[in-house]
């Protein structure tokens, strides 16, 4: 059922900080392959990211953070938004482990820096010649969900931030590797290379997408677009904020976006 989230900052509270951590279970090691570097690294539950590396399908290494959690739990595969790195989630990927869920954040090949983290990704493609435009990053994100589930042997969630936001749909499409898709500040980014509402039409998994007020007219047309029943849109009661930094504490109207994507993240387990 189409579901419409319009939450007063008034009366909210966040979730994620009654979410159980639980660090206490016997599988907090877990063991993930660097593919890049030929070797495996052990895991364990800790407040600081692993990297890892592994490669796009044209052979770029994609550099990503590991946040684990428990090797029992859902993953997340985080893509960041234009101009970005890995480090718009350094912040947010915390709190998602808070919530039950280990996450993998990723350097997509079109971006830049973020939070100090340069985007390595990026930087190696440009290094060799290779196109970083938005939808030359799809590889970048396709290869992320191969590694995550080779990884984990279960569907994934996928978050993706403004053009990222896109591309996590699409790619969802008829992909049985992801179970569910958060999307932040989608559109149309992509001029006459893609129209992303006809792509995404038989979309049936479920979907969060939210935006900026501003961005409601162009969030709602991805919206009503995709074919899910399970499918909910959250637009703030405040301005609100453009893509995933909208959930950091740096901004006027975290709680309230943290409170849609708990809900909706809590409906999946």
């Amino acid at each position: 059922m189409k579901t419409l989230f319009i939450f007063c900052s008034l009366f909210i509270t966040v979730c994620y900080t009654n979410c159980r951590e639980n660090s206490s279970s016997p599988n907090n090691n877990f063991v993930i392959a660097d593919t890049a570097k030929g070797e495996e690294k052990q895991i364990t539950n800790s407040t600081l990211p692993l990297q890892v590396s592994f490669p796009s399908a044209d052979g770029i290494i994609i550099s990503a953070d590991t946040y684990f959690q428990n090797d029992s739990f859902p993953w997340i595969l985080l893509c960041h938004q234009a101009g970005y790195s890995r480090g718009e989630y350094r912040e947010t990927a915390a709190k998602f482990k808070k919530l039950g869920f280990n996450c993998l954040a990723i350097d997509q090949r079109s971006g830049n820096e973020v939070n100090g983290v340069k985007n390595e990704t990026a930087a190696r493609a440009k290094a060799q010649g290779k196109p970083t435009e938005y939808l030359d990053a799809e590889q970048d994100i396709i290869a992320a969900v191969n590694y995550i589930f080779e990884t984990s042997k279960k569907p994934i969630i996928i978050l993706g931030s403004s053009y990222s936001a896109g591309l996590v749909l699409k790619i969802a499409v008829d992909n049985p590797k992801i179970k569910a898709i958060l999307s932040f500040s989608p559109g149309e980014y992509y001029g006459d290379k893609l129209n992303l509402s006809k792509s995404i039409s038989t979309l049936d998994k479920p979907v969060f997408i939210t935006s900026a007020k501003t961005e409601t007219k162009a969030a709602n047309e991805i919206f009503v677009s995709i074919h899910s029943d399970k499918k909910t849109i959250f637009i703030p009661m405040s301005p609100g904020v453009h893509a995933s930094s909208c959930l950091w504490e740096s901004t006027d109207d975290y709680r309230e976006y943290w409170k849609a994507v708990s809900i909706f993240l809590m409906r999946l387990k």
